[in-house]
């Protein structure tokens, strides 16, 4: 239902991937300086998303900071193992305890548990890559991903954030979470690829159409000649809270798609049910 774009306008799909990832809103004034300078760190980190590796004036620069604040910082996040130094360039990049706590973090998630073997039945049934993402702000964030060798190619290196707009996810939570649909509205609608949303008024008549269906489709939405499809997780108010979603070459997946919804909306059900819904 989007409008197709114009190619001119077109952004390259292999930019930084998570430079959409919101800027959480802080208090300064009422937390104090030690506070601010906790937010100063995870401003530091937040930099590392779209780079690997960043010295000191990079940082310094790219936050408005002074560079012995930003050297600061960056020793006392290195003596929790949070970043590392670059033996050879005197670079900083993320450190190991950082991974390690990532790494906890997805391990004890709930929902992640709950869908995961729903998921791999799933890839085995359809074949396509499956994709289990969650809202945030005005993006959704991959939390689990079951990649086939045709989809992987597409992916490519493209890590787990993208704009709501652009993913069947999104549309499939946004259709059913006010707080999602109202967020990505707020952001405004950037083009990605051909057939990305580029209005306010083809958002709201996607996710009216997602409500009526039960499921959302994405054509060169994100990637130039991908398809997916998605169905929304709920809780028990009845909010979409997730989704899963397949995804794969659109020469693939759309004469396909008619036999893969039944699956993924089963699919979707299960995790619901799994959480309590």
């Amino acid at each position: 239902m989007a409008m197709a774009a114009q190619p001119e306008h077109r952004q390259p799909i292999e930019e930084p991937w998570c430079v959409t990832t919101p800027k959480r809103p802080t208090d300064d004034h009422a937390a104090g300086e030690w506070l601010k300078s906790v937010g100063t760190a995870l401003d530091v980190l937040e930099c590392f998303a779209a780079d690997t590796e960043l010295g000191v004036s990079d940082i310094a620069r790219r936050l408005g900071i002074a560079k012995s604040t930003a050297h600061r910082v960056l020793t006392t996040l290195g003596s929790r193992g949070m970043v590392e130094q670059n033996p050879d360039n005197g670079q900083y990049r993320l450190g190991i305890h950082l991974y390690e706590l990532g790494q906890l973090a997805h391990a004890r998630n709930g929902l992640r548990h709950a869908a995961l073997p729903v998921m791999r039945e799933v890839c085995r049934s359809t074949g396509f890559t499956v994709n289990l993402s969650v809202p945030d702000g005005p993006d959704v964030v991959f939390v689990e991903r079951l990649v086939t060798q045709d989809s992987g190619r597409l992916l490519g290196h493209t890590g787990r954030r993208l704009p709501a707009h652009c993913t069947s996810s999104g549309k499939a939570i946004a259709a059913h979470n006010p707080k999602a649909a109202d967020a990505r509205l707020k952001a405004g609608f950037p083009p990605r690829a051909s057939h990305t949303i580029r209005s306010a008024a083809d958002w709201t008549a996607i996710l009216d159409h997602v409500r009526k269906v039960g499921h959302a489709v994405s054509h060169s939405e994100s990637f130039e000649g991908a398809t997916s499809l998605a169905v929304p997780v709920f809780d028990r108010s009845h909010t979409a809270i997730a989704a899963i979603s397949v995804f794969g070459p659109t020469d693939l997946m759309r004469p396909d798609i008619e036999r893969v919804v039944p699956l993924l909306t089963a699919a979707a059900r299960r995790i619901s049910k799994a959480l309590g819904a």
